[in-house]
């Protein structure tokens, strides 16, 4: 039978490689898989692509990623409030590409569906316009917004089985859920692992068919 648990964080981040692009979950503290944080900068690996909600802010979060100087370019919506990412970006080491909440996630969402992309109203005729494709639809302008999709994504459930299926705990699934579609390989961090066959299958959110490795995460 296919089991995809694996001891540790070590293991789940094991593979990652230098520049590498990086999915990671979280909407500040909710849903963010802390036990990778440790994990990758033990790797040792460098100029890394980070697509995530926000950059961090303090604790066991992005910001030491930021801190260790690991990070070439993040893809995020709220860089606000990171200060180890904004001193980073103030010293030219970092890239920023800021994108509208909504347009983000649609864009992972896009890129875990195999699509090319989606049109979107949202920023036509601004600075998030500028070296996009404009389409015109009836009249209405629109910014051609690509897809994203990653090397690895790390997300945090609630709940998983050896399979792989898991469940989230409430808003925690925030970008979590999505990201588990869009990348090549699928680490997710819960808080405990069940008995194949025990999940509710109305429940789960996210189908084993997406995960590749499980682990839980020891409490502290």
């Amino acid at each position: 039978m296919r089991n995809v648990v694996v001891e540790n964080a070590r293991e789940a981040v094991a593979g990652i490689k230098d520049g590498d692009t990086v999915m990671m979950g979280g909407f500040g503290g909710a849903g963010l898989p802390t036990g990778v944080i440790e994990a990758v900068l033990d790797t040792g690996v460098r100029e890394l692509t980070i697509i995530s909600n926000n950059a961090g802010a303090s604790g066991p979060d992005l910001s030491l990623w930021f801190a260790a100087g690991i990070v070439r370019k993040i893809i995020c919506s709220y860089p606000r409030n990171a200060e180890a990412f904004a001193q980073r970006y103030r010293a030219g080491e970092v890239e920023l590409e800021l994108v509208p909440q909504g347009t983000l996630v649609e864009r992972i969402r896009a890129g875990g569906a195999g699509l090319g992309g989606f049109l979107s109203p949202v920023g036509v005729g601004t600075v998030f316009a500028e070296g996009k494709r404009a389409i015109d639809v009836d009249g209405r302008g629109y910014i051609l917004e690509l897809p994203l999709r990653a090397d690895f994504s790390f997300v945090k459930g609630r709940q998983a089985d050896a399979l792989g299926n898991v469940t989230y705990n409430k808003t925690a699934r925030n970008h979590c859920a999505v990201m588990a579609t869009a990348a090549t390989t699928v680490a997710v961090e819960v808080d405990e692992i069940v008995e194949v066959g025990t999940m509710d299958p109305e429940a789960i959110v996210t189908p084993c068919i997406f995960v590749d490795r499980v682990y839980m995460r020891k409490p502290q």
